[in-house]
């Protein structure tokens, strides 16, 4: 009996000794803190550039329709938020637009170059994925006719009628966040209003529209 009871307190003196050498006391949890919407909150500016798709649609005939030149943008952007999901976006961009017709008498390419100012309101609809919307100022820099009849090619720069182009267009897109430093996007833009307002100019009366693609770099 004293054996038992000896082995006992044995066995009980060992448990407890395991037992102390094993605790550390209560475990602190540290809890994920959830993330909250800092980054969107800070103001950013950055450079973007991008491809541009551009021809024109008439003002008044359904049926007509010029081809599409290539061009390019670049220039600065900035991000000002306001109250989530809403920001501003307002950019100051270099941009090309134009359109290429063919006639029986031959191929005339127009090619316009802007300082645009797209003021945008961006909406994160959620988290990386965003839709843009607003009016864009297009301010005339410089312009090129270009007509080649096959034989002869003969170009104009500096198309200086006050007429031929519109100064206001309205913009709609979309961009995606890659990280919080680069995104890209993607926009159609049209004229809000016919480039002359003269009934008996030779010039077409015509409106720009214009697809952008676009790669973004933002700087924290």
């Amino acid at each position: 009996m004293k054996k038992f009871l000896f082995l006992a307190i044995c066995l009980f003196t060992a448990g407890s000794v395991c037992a102390q050498t094993y605790y550390y006391g209560p475990r602190r949890v540290h809890r994920r803190q959830p993330r909250q919407q800092n980054d969107f909150y800070r103001p950013t500016v950055g450079v973007e550039g991008g491809v541009n798709i551009a021809n024109t649609v008439s003002s008044y005939n359904t049926d007509y329709s010029t081809s599409s030149i290539v061009g390019f943008h670049a220039g600065i952007t900035a991000n000002i938020p306001v109250a989530y999901p809403f920001s501003f976006d307002p950019e100051v961009l270099f941009t090309q637009q134009g359109y290429q017709a063919t006639t029986t008498d031959g191929t005339l390419t127009q090619r316009n170059n802007y300082i645009a100012i797209p003021l945008l309101a961006k909406f994160t609809l959620v988290r990386g994925f965003n839709f843009l919307v607003g009016p864009q100022i297009n301010i005339p820099v410089t312009s090129t006719t270009t007509f080649d009849n096959g034989f002869v090619t003969s170009q104009e720069s500096y198309y200086t009628d006050s007429g031929n182009k519109s100064n206001v267009a309205g913009v709609i897109g979309a961009s995606i966040d890659l990280n919080p430093n680069v995104f890209i996007q993607a926009r159609y833009l049209i004229d809000l209003g016919s480039n002359t307002q003269d009934p008996n100019s030779p010039i077409p009366n015509y409106r720009n529209q214009v697809w952008q693609f676009g790669l973004g770099i933002r700087f924290q």
